[in-house]
């Protein structure tokens, strides 16, 4: 099992996973007046068909350019690598996923661009300079290396602050963009909306914990 701050998902604890994920991909609160501005702001176009399947760059052009995604691939195969039945991220598409996420023109998308394409930047330069590779051909222990000094918690290096920052928020996608898939909600054993022969009830070990048993 990793360690609570290894840069992969520990798929045993991914629903915490997601719900940290899900915090941190939370718009930010608006006030009354922030709010009428919102509701009052034009560009954005028409609301889209909700019976349509849209393909990535159809609602607005995608950022990400072929060099970026190599290295946003290679990075979101390290957070969640295959593992058994369960595929990598990117095979699932989660560089899609949050390449449409930077190219949106709101808010927060707007304010998470600069980081994560600084970011990826960042990883290409820094595995030059150790390993005299790209980030994408780098071996998979040269990037964990890259990798353990910029995943978030005692052992980061505290004269990377920004890398930190671009870490953190990428894989906080790159976990939502992941566990919202058919895969990865079948890798948590989420079950959804569908009908059940019977329900048992709770989990007796939930039902204690809550101290209901």
């Amino acid at each position: 099992m990793h360690a609570p701050d290894s840069f992969q998902v520990d798929r045993r604890t991914a629903i915490k996973w997601v719900l940290a994920a899900a915090a941190a991909l939370h718009l930010p609160e608006l006030t009354a007046a922030e709010l009428q501005k919102v509701v009052a702001a034009t560009g954005y176009g028409k609301d889209p068909d909700l019976l349509k399947q849209f393909t990535p760059g159809e609602l607005w052009p995608l950022t990400l350019d072929d060099r970026q995604r190599r290295i946003a691939t290679a990075l979101c195969d390290l957070i969640v690598p295959a593992e058994g039945e369960w595929p990598a991220a990117s095979s699932v598409g989660v560089v899609a996923f949050i390449d449409e996420w930077i190219s949106a023109p709101y808010p927060q998308m707007s304010q998470d661009r600069p980081l994560i394409l600084d970011g990826l930047a960042w990883l290409d330069a820094e595995s030059k300079r150790r390993f005299d590779k790209d980030f994408a051909d780098a071996l998979e222990i040269q990037k964990q290396k890259i990798c353990d000094d910029i995943c978030p918690g005692p052992n980061a290096n505290p004269q990377l602050s920004r890398a930190v920052e671009f870490f953190t928020r990428f894989r906080a996608l790159t976990a939502a963009g992941y566990y919202t898939t058919p895969q990865g909600m079948r890798d948590l054993g989420y079950v959804g909306n569908v009908p059940l022969a019977r329900f048992e009830g709770p989990p007796t070990e939930v039902m204690k914990k809550l101290g209901l048993a």
